[in-house]
């Protein structure tokens, strides 16, 4: 008879025959892993990681592209605290940044909502909406500066003709001129769309029959059981949202040219003067890395408040 301490080696023994026998396939899985890879590797190091980390070293450096980058420590930053143009740029951007994420989150959130009924011609409606978030920025800027002209625009046309209204100066007037390049994301939302859209239709539908015997209205079903249940997509558009906002550009470069009186004069767009107007390429680069701070705090902000904001489902305490 087999002491239970013989049959343990035999069980060891065959784990390890086994192991050995997989080792050469997992090689084989792991060689195919990297050289698959290696393509998107080389091209992040090539491409994104080594210009990343040649803006950090550049950003302590005056350099002009011209000459050699000469090290000057930590001044770049310090005079681009002592910079007006910088508190008023930054400033522009997070007003930016305020009106456009809530807005930009309502509305896909409220579109994919309609776009998850049944209803006839469903796929056509979906493949609309979403069709504008494909399309170049350059020409959706160029598409909103003649729908919204102060002078010739669709909008004021429409606004004078059936409503006898005055349409305002969108772009002309510094208190609608961030509006206004808001107000331009509505054809841009079909990517957020899209991902509020795929998290609706993976909601379980007993829940919403239970809330329905109870008495539960339909807005009380979204406030109490979809809003909840989808927090973790909220949190990802929001921050997603953020960081693409932080970047916004094309609409000042193409439409405003930053005015009127720097209203729309947007951090990227100081940046790329800095960099590609002036020649900067030190100064440019510490404008970079600041961005980059504020954004990375913003984010682990939003990830703290999610802790108490966010329901996760397989979360011990929900």
């Amino acid at each position: 008879m087999s002491t239970p301490n013989a049959t343990t080696d035999i069980h060891r023994s065959s784990a390890v025959k086994v192991k050995n026998k997989m080792n050469p396939e997992r090689a084989r899985e792991e060689r195919a892993f990297w050289l698959f890879i290696s393509p998107w590797a080389i091209g992040f190091i090539l491409f994104s990681g080594g210009p990343i980390l040649a803006s950090l070293l550049l950003s302590f450096a005056n350099y002009n592209v011209i000459n050699i980058p000469k090290f000057i420590g930590i001044e770049n930053y310090t005079g681009l605290f002592a910079d007006k143009l910088f508190y008023k740029s930054l400033s522009v951007t997070v007003y930016y940044v305020v009106l456009t994420v809530p807005f930009t989150m309502i509305s896909s959130l409220l579109l994919a909502v309609l776009l998850n009924q049944k209803v006839r011609g469903q796929a056509i409606f979906r493949t609309l909406y979403y069709t504008p978030a494909i399309i170049s920025g350059v020409a959706v800027a160029y598409l909103w500066s003649w729908l919204l002209n102060p002078e010739f625009g669709v909008v004021n046309s429409l606004l004078g003709q059936w409503f006898g209204i005055h349409g305002p100066g969108w772009f002309t007037r510094s208190s609608t001129v961030i509006p206004s390049m808001v107000l331009m994301q509505l054809t841009s939302i079909g990517g957020t769309m899209v991902i509020f859209l795929a998290s609706l239709q993976s909601l379980p539908s007993d829940l919403y029959e239970s809330a329905s015997i109870d008495g539960a209205s339909r807005v009380r079903q979204f406030f109490r059981i979809t809003i909840p249940l989808i927090s973790p997509v909220i949190l990802f558009n929001s921050i997603i949202g953020i960081i693409s906002s932080f970047q916004a550009f094309t609409q000042s470069y193409i439409i405003t040219k930053g005015g009127p009186d720097w209203n729309s004069y947007f951090y990227v767009y100081y940046l790329f003067n800095t960099a590609f107007a002036e020649f900067r390429m030190g100064y440019a680069s510490a404008q970079a890395w600041v961005m980059f701070i504020i954004v990375f705090v913003l984010t682990l902000l939003a990830l703290a408040a999610a802790k108490k904001l966010v329901y996760y489902e397989y979360d011990s305490k929900g």
